[in-house]
Order: structure tokens, then sequence, then C-alpha cells
């Protein structure tokens, strides 16, 4: 399944909003002015996702998970690589001196600062396009990127797309590239792009 180039500049236009949002949030959170990159998005069948991600997250990743339920439902991701995770934590709690790995505090900071973003973009779905949504708690794992993608396809026989939206932080002078990937079934991608058509026939164009 294929997004058209306006369904894509659509679903692109409102996870801005929520981007937008989402950058005041982490930046009351953290006393620094917070940035998200504005976003390139695309649809990936399940097994297209690691050859997707690969180059960008080689190694170890670190995620924060997130289930979400409703009309349209499936898991939300924010994912990082190790070291992209390590320096984000360092910026948002103000390391002077880069640690080099995720101590308790700073899986604590990760988790919610992906709790932030999870929330907004999800929430600005159901907002916007008028779909109930309810999440569960986010946890942080720290994993191989295969490790990561059968947790979320094992035991899941329907086929399922990945909704991936590419961006970077920009806190303090540094960037931090991160994907936030949004896992759906058939059924739930089906919904999701008629809510954006929808959303969109509503702003005139």
């Amino acid at each position: 399944m294929k997004l058209t180039e306006r369904q894509s500049d659509a679903l692109s236009e409102l996870i801005n909003i929520a981007f937008a949002r989402t950058g005041a949030a982490l930046s009351e959170l953290t006393g620094h002015r917070v940035v998200l990159n504005p976003p390139d998005v695309a649809v990936y069948r399940a097994e297209e996702l690691r050859g997707a991600l690969a180059k960008f997250v080689p190694g170890d990743v670190a995620s924060i998970h997130q289930v979400f339920a409703g009309s349209v439902a499936g898991d939300a991701l924010l994912l990082l690589n190790y070291e992209g995770a390590v320096q984000l934590a360092d910026l948002l709690t103000d390391g002077h001196q880069p640690s080099g790995y995720l101590d308790e505090s700073a899986r604590e900071v990760l988790t919610e600062v992906g709790n932030i973003l999870l929330n907004a973009c999800l929430g600005m779905f159901g907002n916007l396009l008028n779909v109930h949504v309810t999440f569960s708690v986010p946890r942080l794992h720290l994993e191989t990127l295969d490790e990561l993608l059968a947790s979320l396809t094992n035991g899941k026989t329907e086929m399922h797309y990945a909704l991936v939206i590419y961006t970077a932080f920009q806190i303090r002078d540094s960037s931090v590239k991160g994907f936030l990937v949004i896992v759906l079934s058939v059924a739930s991608l089906d919904r999701l792009i008629q809510e954006v058509d929808a959303w969109e026939a509503q702003q005139g164009r």
C-alpha cells in the first residue's frame, strides 16, 4: 500500500501540527528550546521495515514503545540508535560531560520524551481525525533492531504496515535524529487514510 503524494503531504502537515505542540511540551519539560524538524513520512510493509531502518539504526536501538487501541489501533515507538539516545538524554538533562551510557535517570527522561512525543502524535490523530484512541503506559527497551521487529510481528497473523516518520530534534545547537514508527493493521491503516482524506477535504483543497 502506497500513499499518494497528496495523502503523504496531508499526513506530514498533520504531524507537523503535532510536532509544534510536542516541541513546546519538551521545551517546558527541559527548560531548553526544542525544535523538531519537518518530518519525512513513508509507509512500509512490515517485512520491509528492517531494510528501511537498518542503515540508520545499526546495532542496538533504544525504543519507547506504546500500544494504542480504538478504531485505529497498533504499536507506536520512538526509535533512536543507542548513541543518539545517550546524546539526547545528555542534552535534556544538562549533562556537561557526555555519559556514554543510559543510567536510570537518563532512561526516565527518554521514556518521558517518548511519552510526550507519542501522545502528541496519537492524540492529534484522535482529535483532528475524530477517532477515539486510548494508550498503554510507555516502556523503554534496549535491544537489537531484529529483536525489536520480531517483538512487533510475533504472533500477529494479519498483514501489518508501518508508518515511519523521520525527524531530528534540535536542542542546544545539537541535532539528534530519530524515527517515530507506528505499526498498523491493514484495517487501521485504511481507516487512518480515510480520515486523512476527509480532513484534507475539510481544509477546502
